[in-house]
């Protein structure tokens, strides 16, 4: 009797030399979730848990060729997106994610813009890209209060304000939204979560500790990875913000910076 496949999730993304963020985190979430992992390199980078010291984009057709490769191949069951660079990778992504929408039946687009320390991912031609030819093909946009302040154009400083900014980018084309709250203030971080159906406040007690490198990434991730097995998106989504709860409560000091997340130790 043969063994029951695991799901494919696939992780559009640049590379973390030091193993925090950016694809090396996507495939571990991907591992430790029981899906299987596949890549397409859009950057590679030069960063530690103190920051980033350099990145050097992916020629835009090696992304391309990449993705076809994949989607040729694998039965993709859902994919995300991390750092895209420039608007010749978002264009490139784009334009082979639209011809080939019917093997990829959801995509998260985690809008990779800044590092935690400043240094600019995503350039200003990049950033018009996502947002107008991205965007559109998502079932789900995961951005932070900045991010999503980039994206919609709008200032975010409360609540309501982050609904405001999810409705905006929801009307650019994506089915699903989630504005993670972290850096508003309060005893808890509420992300927001817009869809057809409405909206709704997710809240958790913040955890203590920190910084934390490649939360985000791992959040995504496991949003991604819960799609490829058949969740709803409601439910990958609060399967996720568990799963990376997790992490961040047994977050390593490996580095000298911010701690690192560590799916799959046996500790999540």
């Amino acid at each position: 009797m043969s063994r029951p496949l695991p799901p494919v999730a696939l992780t559009i993304a640049g590379s973390d030399s030091g193993g925090g963020a950016g694809v090396e985190m996507d495939l571990k979430v991907f591992a430790a979730l029981g899906a299987f992992g596949a890549c397409a390199i859009t950057a590679l980078t030069a960063q530690n848990s103190v920051g980033v010291r350099g990145s050097w984009e992916a020629p835009p057709e090696s992304v391309a060729a990449q993705l076809e490769a994949i989607l040729d191949d694998l039965p993709v069951g859902a994919a995300k997106t991390g750092m895209l660079s420039s608007g010749p990778v978002v264009r490139a992504v784009s334009e082979v994610l639209r011809r080939r929408r019917e093997a990829l039946p959801h995509l998260v687009v985690d809008p990779v813009i800044v590092a935690k320390d400043g240094s600019r991912l995503l350039s200003p031609d990049g950033l018009a890209a996502v947002r107008d030819e991205l965007l559109p093909l998502a079932t789900l946009v995961t951005p932070n209060l900045h991010e999503a302040e980039e994206l919609s154009g709008l200032r975010i400083e409360r609540e309501e304000e982050a609904r405001r900014a999810a409705e905006k980018l929801r009307a650019s084309g994506c089915e699903w939204v989630l504005v993670k709250g972290g850096h508003l203030p309060g005893r808890e971080s509420t992300d927001l979560l817009l869809g057809p159906d409405g909206a709704q406040a997710l809240s958790s007690p913040r955890i203590p500790g920190g910084p934390f490198h490649g939360s985000g990434c791992a959040l995504s991730a496991a949003i991604t990875a819960h799609l490829a097995h058949g969740s709803s998106l409601p439910e990958a989504v609060i399967a996720g913000r568990a799963f990376v709860r997790k992490l961040l409560s047994n977050a390593l000091p490996l580095g000298k910076g911010s701690a690192l997340l560590h799916p799959g130790g046996g500790r999540a």
